[in-house]
């Protein structure tokens, strides 16, 4: 895959140590040239000292071959426009960082793949750990809902049921769906036949999002840990 990167910061570099990694072909445009110089001594990359909101560097980076260009710049005055100049020369896949809340409609609207302001879900996930404890990763979807993952202790209600009883006995609240399984280093794909064993990880759909009578399905303790 041809990967045109756009910004060598801390979130740049993050993700050139992914995508060299998997020896992906390359093209960072960085203009600060302190940034660029450490790009190009530490990653096995074309690195281009150049303001990436102008249809030459574009092309110079080769836009025209580019299978997905990523901006991550601190600036979404930048990235929307790096985007806009990838629409017009057609890069099929757009995807930028987005600072401010409030400028999510428009990067969507012009169909661009937006990850919201990352320091802002990093602040978010550290206050969840503390907040819920039992969680160990989720994801936020529309109109509340969340996906997460939850180790099932011995103590629940849920543990040494099948996916079926549980619904039949109302275990589970509405609206929530287990939709994967981890057990022994192997992901199980959930049928109602399937048992929950304590001590599986499992990936949960919750229409409410975690809340503490979701949570105690899982883990057996009445109220979620807060602080």
């Amino acid at each position: 895959m041809y990967i045109i990167v756009v910004g060598a910061g801390d979130i740049g570099t993050q993700l050139l140590e992914l995508v060299t990694r998997e020896q992906h072909d390359v093209v960072v445009v960085e203009k600060d040239e302190d940034a660029a110089e450490r790009a190009a001594q530490n990653f096995d990359c074309l690195v281009l000292n150049a303001d990436a909101t102008t249809m030459e560097t574009l092309e110079e980076a080769g836009a025209d071959n580019a299978d997905a260009i990523i901006s991550t710049t601190a600036s979404d005055a930048t990235n929307i426009m790096v985007m806009l100049l990838a629409q017009e020369v057609s890069i099929p896949s757009q995807v930028s960082v987005v600072q401010k809340t409030e400028h999510m409609n428009l990067f969507r609207q012009l169909g661009v793949n937006v990850l919201e302001n990352p320091e802002q879900l990093i602040a978010e996930y550290l206050f969840r750990a503390v907040q819920r404890p039992a969680i160990q990763d989720f994801m936020h979807l529309a109109d509340g809902a969340e996906i997460f993952e939850i180790t099932v202790k011995s103590e629940s209600d849920i543990a040494g049921q099948t996916l079926a009883s549980a619904n039949e006995t109302g275990v589970f609240p509405d609206g929530v769906l287990v939709v994967a399984i981890e057990r022994d280093q192997s992901v199980v794909l959930p049928q109602g036949d399937t048992t929950v064993e304590a001590g599986d990880l499992v990936t949960v759909f919750s229409k409410r999002g975690f809340a503490p009578s979701i949570i105690e399905v899982f883990t057996g303790e009445q109220t979620a840990t807060t602080y």
